[in-house]
């Protein structure tokens, strides 16, 4: 395929799909990486789309799919979230378990709701959420290192990943900015899309904590399947419609 039917195909995705990623397109055309930046550059150049981190989107979603903050976050639907982690408490492990706790302003909630005198195993990637957790005097708590991102204050990277291949826990509280049936869990961002992806490795129960904005949404990259899942503790926002869609995938949903 010569470069400019690959940049028409490109453009094509990008106009109806709203976002595409330099690794799916690089597979998807048998080319490298740096090929796909090249084109997105060009196709950027003539206004067709937008370059983001892992990918581009289509110029009219541009302003909002760039990435909250922690700060921001925590402060968006906060009543939901509290409720949320509230509700989370159901599947925490029993005493002298192991429960993983992924980075985010909904997880945090749930690892706040966590009792004073929890025993538990506690492993998070998040710098927040290991801070919060060191009043927790009969309980263990492992920050699983990396490089940190400053924008979630969460450790992603190959480092957090191999240390996450080492471990394995009993439940797994992950957050999503994005989930679909067809699609399932997707990020902004690769590093942290590659970090979620093993820790649903090292889970045997995953419950996906996410509030009714973030659900029949895709992001830009993803990092399970929807089978992957098998609780979503979310809020009263959701849709009948998807509620029965996933129960029709064996996902138990708890509305907070």
């Amino acid at each position: 395929m010569y470069a400019d039917e690959r940049q028409r195909a490109i453009a094509n995705d990008v106009r109806g799909r709203g976002r595409v990623s330099v690794n799916d397109l690089a597979e998807r055309f048998t080319v490298t990486g740096e090929t796909v930046r090249r084109d997105l550059a060009v196709l950027q150049r003539s206004g067709l789309l937008t370059r983001v981190h892992g990918g581009a989107v289509r110029p009219d979603l541009a302003t909002v799919v760039d990435e909250l903050d922690l700060a921001s976050r925590e402060a968006a639907r906060s009543a939901e979230k509290r409720a949320i982690g509230r509700a989370a408490q159901q599947f925490v492990p029993d005493s002298g378990g192991a429960v993983l706790f992924d980075a985010g302003s909904t997880t945090f909630q749930a690892a706040e709701a966590l009792p004073g005198d929890a025993h538990l195993h506690v492993v998070t990637n998040s710098v927040p959420i290991a801070s919060s957790l060191t009043g927790l005097a009969r309980s263990t708590v492992i920050l699983v290192g990396g490089r940190l991102r400053p924008k979630t204050q969460a450790a992603v990277g190959t480092d957090t990943v191999q240390a996450l291949r080492r471990l394995h826990v009993s439940v797994g509280f992950i957050g999503a900015n994005g989930l679909t049936t067809d699609h399932g869990l997707s990020t902004p961002d690769p590093d942290e899309a590659a970090t979620k992806r093993a820790m649903i490795a090292a889970c045997d129960r995953v419950v996906v904590l996410a509030d009714s904005t973030k659900l029949n949404r895709q992001e830009l990259v993803g990092f399970g399947e929807i089978d992957d899942v098998d609780v979503l503790i979310t809020d009263d926002g959701i849709d009948p419609v998807f509620t029965e869609a996933l129960n029709n995938h064996d996902v138990e949903v708890v509305v907070a």
